[in-house]
């Protein structure tokens, strides 16, 4: 009889989008009446812009002829890709090379496994709260123990990440291996600083540490001046492993590309504390367990970095940004504490004093008829705060906002 993985069985409950969409079918099912708006996971809803279709189509194309037929692919990624990725890098300050780059369908997955990479023994640490998708994946490679009574796991370094910092974590006290940063952060929408960046770079040469650096989110950035790559922060490319995405920057979530970058020089050490390059490791498993995204796909990433495709998307970006401006200041005229929506398309609100989190969620669910995130979902520094997403049509955001201020001002 075969033995299951034990480490699944630390885990946590469900994951915490399941969880959600469990409770909003149990109440669309109660009230089939109630027109619910989705404001809680951070999906999309404009449409794919017209040059990426364009493109996706021909892509297809070349796919149903004998001539420009293509069988696998490179599994980093089709040179015309990567060339334009590293080129983007290039505009925005930061040396990549496109033999740095790989290409894959998800940061999410890429987040998630490159901690297979890492040695188990490695003490990790995350910013609280933080993305459900770092903690449960190294819980469930066994690199944690059990969680406390407030859903904290053994052997990982949590630094809070609240209000009363500014959302800007403190380094951690004693040595930890590998670090998570995520900015535009997911949940809070905050965006590390030029200098706070530099503070982390600066503590993982001086450590031997390697930063993971989610950026998903950096083309939201609306601020002159701030960093949207790691690799903006001279030294980086000793230290860090930076991930992106077009999922939300260009609405590929249902479409699925996305690409992590591993410096040349970036190296871990193995048992007798030789240097060993992370990038042949990651390289090594990628061909082994990916087989590549789709040239169509591929065809429709490389025309976000077109003139004309460069000019949809950032119209889209904008949309979303306008719409979390008006959740933004929709809330803090009902009364609410509200953070991020101005560099992020993510609002964190606090909510009302002696309400949990998950309290929160029902009441809106059932006064209101919206749904967002609980904080606690994402951590318990996340506990006291909820997270509304700014991916909705533009009449959806508005009535949102009204229910809101009419059904739930403070």
């Amino acid at each position: 009889m075969p033995r299951i993985n034990p480490h699944y069985q630390k885990l946590r409950a469900g994951y915490l989008f399941p969880e959600i969409g469990k409770r909003v079918r149990n109440f669309a099912t109660a009230h089939p009446e109630a027109r619910i708006i989705r404001l809680g996971i951070g999906d999309v809803v404009l449409p794919l812009p017209a040059p990426i279709v364009e493109a996706m189509k021909a892509g297809a194309d070349e796919m149903g002829s004998q001539d420009t037929f293509r069988g696998y692919g490179p599994e980093q990624g089709y040179e015309f890709l990567l060339e334009a990725i590293a080129g983007a890098y290039h505009a925005q300050g930061a040396n990549v090379a496109a033999e740095e780059i790989f290409v894959s369908d998800g940061s999410k997955c890429d987040t998630a496994n490159i901690q297979e990479i890492f040695a188990l023994d490695n003490v990790v640490a995350l910013t609280d709260p933080v993305y459900p998708v770092y903690v449960d994946t190294n819980v469930m490679a066994g690199r944690t123990g059990e969680a406390d009574d407030c859903g904290r796991y053994a052997n990982l370094v949590y630094l809070p990440t609240t209000a009363e910092n500014g959302f800007d974590p403190a380094l951690p006290v004693g040595h930890v291996d590998i670090i998570y940063l995520c900015s535009p952060n997911n949940p809070t929408g905050a965006v590390m600083a030029r200098a706070s960046l530099a503070r982390w770079v600066a503590y993982a040469r001086k450590e031997g540490a390697v930063i993971l650096f989610d950026a998903a989110y950096e083309a939201f950035i609306r601020e002159p001046g701030l960093v949207h790559s790691i690799f903006e922060i001279p030294g980086s490319r000793d230290v860090a492993i930076e991930f992106r995405s077009f999922s939300k920057t260009a609405g590929f979530t249902g479409t699925r590309c996305a690409f992590t970058v591993i410096p040349r020089e970036l190296c871990g050490h193995d048992a007798s504390g030789a240097p060993v390059p992370l990038r042949g490791l990651w390289n090594r498993r990628h061909t082994t367990k990916f087989n590549g995204v789709s040239y169509p796909v591929q065809r429709a990433a490389v025309a976000v970095f077109s003139p004309e495709g460069s000019r949809a998307v950032q119209a889209n970006i904008d949309y979303t940004m306008e719409n979390a401006r008006i959740i933004r200041e929709g809330l803090a005229a009902a009364g609410y504490r509200v953070y991020g929506g101005e560099n992020a398309p993510y609002i964190w609100l606090r909510v009302p004093a002696g309400v949990t989190s998950w309290d929160f969620f029902d009441r809106l669910l059932a006064e209101a008829h919206v749904v967002g995130t609980p904080g606690s979902g994402f951590g318990n520094c996340g506990e006291g705060y909820f997270r509304l997403s700014a991916f909705g049509l533009r009449e959806n955001i508005e009535e949102a906002i009204e229910r809101i201020r009419q059904k739930m001002h403070l």
